[in-house]
């Protein structure tokens, strides 16, 4: 109990110092650029409490939906004091802007690969499959096939059908290939051969509608040390990948198909695709609660995960995300022009709708449906 409930908590407080050190990029870019801050804030809507420290005001709002810092001129509504001219952003150069713009977003990009060298440093990287040797670690199924079979745990996984098998991605390719046969399946154990009829499972899949076979074998994931140069450049591929995966989600998560599929759950249809799940932090709290079963190493994977979901939202160039400032910087500084950004205002309250939306599916789905690993 005790770890279920750390969990959870580890799991809050690692979503607010994320939003904090999201905030922080933008605060330490805007001090160093002599960009005047008025306010740094964890979260949005109703106050809970400040305190006011030189110029700055620093609290916490009642809604943990992000956080914001306030920097004097980037309301083009505000009136300026006449002593903040030359401190505010609209009288900052071009780099200047950007610099403090994307700063927010290059720290959870810095974060997470940080966490992925160093999971990558201390739990090492998994073996590729074909290097794996087909012992059974655990059976898997009510029952699995294999134990149909006569299969133990710790049996060595020699041919099936008289075909060798020498590593799990030989088993999983043959076993894959072979829905709702029958086959013979000759392992060793403790040195001697043994054989076995094996029904294989027909498992589908829901969205293509393939089949594929499975024995109900788990094999133990063997890991290799790394060096921590290794492991930095593991954590850059892995940042690379995980961002495009995520911008592929995201482009799938507004897609009229999914967002149509998302507004049934307020009539109470929660039976919504994993793929097209939001989260929120009530269900990343939910996770960190299954720690035991999720493991410290893939705990910290997965909130490297957050942050570069963080950092790949932020970017996308919609006001009044952090990529539309940058995208209307960009275009003043190409143009030469002002931007009117009257005509942005449409298409921030659509951003903010659209956000809110999602953030109050994700919360009831985490509510009443509850992500289980």
């Amino acid at each position: 109990m005790f770890g279920s409930v750390s969990g959870a908590i580890s799991a809050v407080l690692a979503i607010i110092i994320f939003v904090t050190i999201h905030e922080l990029g933008h605060f330490g870019a805007a001090r160093i650029v002599g960009m005047k801050t008025t306010q740094f804030f964890f979260g949005f809507g109703p106050k809970l409490w400040s305190t006011t420290r030189g110029e700055t005001e620093y609290g916490v709002k009642l809604l943990p939906l992000g956080g914001h810092v306030t920097i004097a001129g980037m309301n083009p509504y505000e009136e300026i004091e006449p002593e903040d001219r030359g401190r505010t952003y609209a009288d900052k150069k071009y780099w200047q802007k950007s610099f403090v713009v994307i700063a927010g977003v290059a720290s959870n990009f810095l974060l997470a690969f940080l966490m992925l060298a160093g999971v990558n440093l201390i739990a090492g990287v998994p073996q590729a499959a074909s290097e794996v040797p087909p012992v059974v670690s655990e059976l898997v199924g009510d029952p699995a096939p294999a134990a149909i079979g006569g299969m133990e745990t710790g049996d060595l996984v020699i041919s099936i059908d008289g075909v060798p098998i020498g590593s799990v991605q030989e088993l999983g390719d043959v076993v894959r290939a072979r829905p709702g046969e029958n086959v013979e399946v000759t392992w060793e154990r403790d040195g001697e051969p043994m054989s076995g009829q094996v029904p294989l499972e027909t498992i589908e899949n829901p969205e293509t509608g393939e089949t594929f076979g499975r024995i109900g074998i788990a094999s133990e994931t063997l890991r290799d040390d790394v060096g921590i140069f290794s492991a930095l450049g593991l954590a850059g591929g892995q940042i690379v990948t995980l961002t495009g995966e995520t911008f592929q989600a995201i482009w799938q998560l507004v897609s009229p198909e999914s967002l149509l599929e998302l507004a049934g759950v307020f009539v109470g249809d929660t039976d919504v695709p994993i793929e097209s799940r939001p989260i929120s932090p009530i269900g990343l709290a939910n996770v960190g609660s299954q720690l035991e079963a999720l493991g410290i190493a893939n705990f910290l994977r997965l909130l490297a995960m957050v942050n570069v979901f963080l950092g790949s939202f932020n970017i996308v160039p919609l006001y009044p995300l952090d990529g539309g400032h940058f995208a209307v910087a960009t275009y003043e500084k190409i143009t030469g022009r002002q931007a009117d950004l009257n005509k942005m205002v449409p298409i921030a309250v659509a951003v903010v709708a659209l956000f809110v939306f999602i953030g109050l599916v994700a919360v009831i789905l985490d509510i009443v449906d509850p992500l289980q690993l």
